[in-house]
């Protein structure tokens, strides 16, 4: 993310999408109208999406990920997520300009527990905060799972 002297702060990767944090009992709800097959069931999933610049460069090396993800996201959802490397784009404000950035993806399947929302928020709070990033895109989605 491109780091705004001024602020000292890093410009959006993506604009922040928050389809919905929902609490267990509105769950229910919201896939009422899914129908999973077989196995599968209906499941809430996070989508975390991590810029990793620090201005014009690579800010969160792998060995910074990698503590981050052991410290913050492994404690917190212990039953386990997926990282995917990816190539992220946002559009700078200021001077129109079209920046790319590494990105990681993490995706959750939330554990259906009362407090899945302040975790993630809590995550994506220590990730603005440790490494200077003004935003981490959020989605989270009703989808039909099985393992």
């Amino acid at each position: 993310m491109k780091r705004d002297s001024k602020a000292g702060m890093s410009l959006p990767l993506l604009v922040v999408v928050c389809l919905t944090f929902a609490a267990p009992s509105l769950l229910a709800a919201q896939t009422s109208g899914l129908s999973c097959s077989g196995a599968q069931r209906p499941r809430l999933v996070a989508e975390l999406l991590f810029g990793r610049n620090i201005g014009r460069r690579i800010g969160v090396g792998e060995s910074a990920w990698s503590r981050f993800v052991a410290r913050e996201l492994t404690p917190r959802f212990p039953g386990g997520l997926t990282v995917t490397d990816a190539v992220g784009q946002w559009r700078d404000p200021a001077s129109g300009e079209t920046v790319r950035e590494p990105t990681k993806k993490v995706e959750i399947v939330m554990p259906g527990n009362a407090d899945d929302q302040e975790r993630l928020a809590t995550v994506v709070k220590a990730y603005k905060s440790e490494f200077r990033q003004r935003s981490v895109g959020v989605i989270v989605r009703t989808a039909c799972v099985a393992f």
